[in-house]
């Protein structure tokens, strides 16, 4: 069964991140940090690219194709000379469905954002507006790798790209990951060490018979959780 995109927005990047390493999988970040413009944002659906080539009217021309719950990715070539997206972007977008915005460039109106609440990460606030392109057709190479339905998800701690064929397994994973450190850390406040919770004399007594035995594999041995 297909996890529901909306569900990653349950859990932490950095439990889905972990999550993509434990099935063997290293999940997508962007170059460079992508933050959210207001604490406590945070996001997750499918991904549609728009090439902001002709200002709002780029925006709004992607609106219309956007199904309800995508993730706009607004790509400015990563400008940050500019902002490409304001207060009223973010309402016409709340009200047409969609989870949120990833801006390749900036953003501006940070306290209307704010109270706005539709979730938008961007490489930081910036008080201009955009300027106008001279060439529209130009192509422009995307600034990171994914596939239109590639589920971004974003919280304090950035952002990060899933796949959307391992979506499903990324996700029962990042669950379980929190669940055990959830135990672990409830564990560690009634005096029960990690160290001990882990079996951390065990690992170090195997570690020494077998040099190649690792403390990832240890961990999976043991259902513990700690990155």
């Amino acid at each position: 069964m297909d996890a529901d995109p909306a569900e990653a927005h349950m859990w932490p990047t950095a439990a889905l991140w972990d999550a993509g390493l434990r099935l063997g999988h290293r999940l997508a970040l962007p170059p460079l940090p992508l933050r959210p413009a207001a604490v406590g944002m945070r996001l997750a659906g499918p991904l549609r690219r728009i090439h902001h080539t002709e200002g709002v009217a780029s925006i709004l021309d992607g609106l219309d194709e956007a199904r309800e719950g995508d993730v706009l990715f607004i790509d400015n070539g990563g400008r940050t000379d500019e902002a490409c997206v304001g207060d009223l972007v973010a309402i016409e977008a709340r009200l047409a469905g969609v989870a949120g915005l990833v801006v390749w460039g900036c953003h501006r109106d940070t306290d209307e954002l704010a109270v706005i609440r539709l979730p938008v990460f961007s490489l930081g606030p910036c008080p201009s507006s955009p300027t106008l392109r001279q060439d529209t057709d130009a192509v422009v190479e995307q600034p990171f790798p994914f596939e239109a339905g590639d589920i971004a998800v974003g919280d304090f701690d950035g952002l990060v790209l899933v796949p959307a064929g391992i979506h499903p397994e990324v996700v029962d994973v990042a669950r379980a990951i929190v669940e055990a450190e959830q135990r672990q850390a409830e564990k560690a406040l009634r005096g029960v060490s990690l160290r001990e919770q882990l079996r951390w004399a065990e690992f170090k007594e195997r570690r020494r018979e077998d040099p190649s035995y690792t403390f990832r594999m240890h961990m999976a041995r043991v259902g513990g959780a700690l990155e």
